[in-house]
């Protein structure tokens, strides 16, 4: 088989409808737009939200309150199992050369899932305190950056 022998499922599409072709195709005239109004003009229509003149939903719901999201630290997180792979020093670059993790300028955070058994110095920019003791109880260490 080649690209040039495939074709869509017979079922698959539709047939465009052929809006403001004259009276045969069903769709002539007003093209399906009704008779006068702001919908039926080009360009016509209200904004997303609109609600004729209502008090709009996102305008009658009260904002109160603090949201701290703006202002915390994005953390990539990884588990002490995914660690077990590794030897000697683990470091954030040595992870990203390894492809545990992705993206640059990542502030990485140790978890406690899993079982550690090598003796492993840790940097990380974070630690749980249930990592802290399982890199402790393999005979590692844990520096945080």
């Amino acid at each position: 088989m080649n690209l040039s022998q495939l074709e869509p499922h017979p079922e698959s599409r539709k047939e465009k409808k052929r809006i403001g072709k004259g009276r045969g195709t069903g769709h002539g005239k007003t093209a399906g737009r009704g008779h006068n109004g702001q919908n039926s003009r080009s360009g016509g229509g209200v904004r997303p939200g609109f609600e004729g003149g209502q008090m709009p939903l996102l305008r009658r719901l009260p904002k109160r309150g603090f949201n701290n999201k703006r202002f915390q630290t994005p953390y990539l997180v990884l588990n002490i199992a995914d660690l077990e792979k590794l030897d000697g020093e683990v470091t954030p670059e040595i992870l990203k050369e390894k492809g545990l993790i992705k993206g640059k300028n990542i502030n990485l955070k140790i978890l406690g899932q899993g079982d550690l058994k090598k003796a492993l110095t840790v940097k990380a920019h974070s630690f749980t305190e249930s990592a802290k003791k399982k890199i402790e109880d393999a005979k590692g260490k844990w520096v945080l950056i």
